[in-house]
């Protein structure tokens, strides 16, 4: 019979302590989860997520996003900006025209992944 043992900060006990530690000793550092959880922040806003289903298709142009989304330019902006800073989007400058992409096509994975599973689930 397996030995029941408490864990620091927690009020229940553990019933398998073996596998507590096994997956304790697995687990990354807390930094891992805080730069995940910010990305997922940053991908938690409908108008974002449009804009990042857009450039998954083709890099577009500042005024291309807002006038795809009936916004100002001025909004459209402030929401690469969110992207940009995440490092969820680049830029480059054509003249006074800036085009903006994504900067690693994990993202538009992860989108077709939820976008399946949400299907599924009818």
């Amino acid at each position: 019979m397996k030995t029941i043992r408490s864990y620091k900060g927690c009020s229940c006990r553990a019933i398998d302590p073996e596998l507590v530690e096994s997956i304790k000793s697995e687990m990354p550092e807390d930094d891992f989860f805080q730069d995940i959880s910010d990305r997922f922040r940053v991908l938690a806003d409908p108008t974002r997520l449009k804009i990042v289903y857009a450039l998954s298709l083709r890099e577009m142009c500042v005024y291309d996003i807002a006038n795809m989304l009936e916004m100002t330019q001025s909004a459209v902006s402030h929401q690469l900006r969110t992207l940009k800073q995440a490092k969820v989007v680049s830029f480059r400058k054509n003249g006074k025209m800036v085009c903006y992409s994504l900067v690693k096509c994990d993202i538009a994975k992860l989108f077709a992944m939820v976008s399946k599973q949400l299907a599924a689930e009818g």
